[in-house]
């Protein structure tokens, strides 16, 4: 029972933060159609000093509502998941992404402003697939193959030539998404650590001989003068 009600406070805490954090979204965005504000310009501008803020910026500001809306269900459905099933590094593995995505997009992108959160989705996705391969675990491997239904077809979405739509952000958290799963792939759940089954908790006795080593010590005339020695005693005990 005390489980139960741990997951589900686990539960209601991710789905409560991941509201928040796609709330935070939703208000900018409100803020900037009251405002009329043409805030892409703090997007991200690769391999300029002034670009260097969007890397905490971009992922805040969207071109329009649609842009938006596209990117919230992944983004709170993502951010869930990983909140909920890989608590112990959620919070480091989700900033990790954030910044490493926003990096490298100012390091190897074309020179045009980039804007929206669609580069951290791509971090999420693969940071989940990629935990199913790096830590081979049944909980692991399930969630990688339900994002792998519910999100494959965003692989269309790393091509490069579509107009308008940043390729180089998913690709790039894609990768990040990689790293970040490698980088932390030996900090398990406490699920995921198996506990031993019983016949691996039994004491197992020290490793012996299957022959007196002995045996192979003695010499041929030891081994004959043993046997003689044997058959008198028989002899002696059977005749009395």
């Amino acid at each position: 029972m005390a489980s139960i009600q741990q997951s589900s406070k686990n539960a209601f805490r991710s789905l409560w933060i991941s509201l928040q954090l796609v709330g935070v979204l939703w208000i900018i965005q409100g803020l900037r159609w009251l405002l009329h504000a043409e805030w892409g310009i703090f997007g991200i501008y690769p391999r300029e000093i002034f670009g260097l803020r969007g890397v905490v910026l971009a992922p805040l500001i969207h071109a329009n509502f649609g842009h938006l809306l596209a990117n919230t269900p992944p983004l709170f459905v993502l951010s869930a998941m990983v909140l909920f099933f890989y608590r112990r590094v959620a919070a480091p593995a989700m900033v990790m992404i954030y910044l490493l995505t926003g990096l490298a997009v100012w390091t190897f992108a074309r020179p045009v402003f980039h804007i929206g959160a669609s580069g951290v989705v791509y971090g999420l996705v693969a940071f989940v697939f990629w935990n199913g391969i790096f830590r081979r675990n049944i909980r692991a491997i399930a969630l990688a193959l339900i994002v792998v239904f519910y999100y494959g077809s965003m692989f269309m979405g790393i091509l490069p030539g579509q107009d308008g739509v940043s390729w180089e952000s998913h690709l790039l958290g894609g990768l990040a998404g990689i790293f970040t799963a490698y980088w932390f792939k030996n900090r398990s759940e406490k699920e995921e650590i198996r506990e031993p089954y019983s016949w691996e908790k039994e004491e197992q006795l020290p490793p012996g001989a299957f022959f007196d080593p002995n045996v192979f010590d003695k010499t041929k005339a030891e081994r004959r003068r043993e046997k003689e020695d044997q058959d008198n005693e028989g002899w002696f005990r059977t005749h009395t």
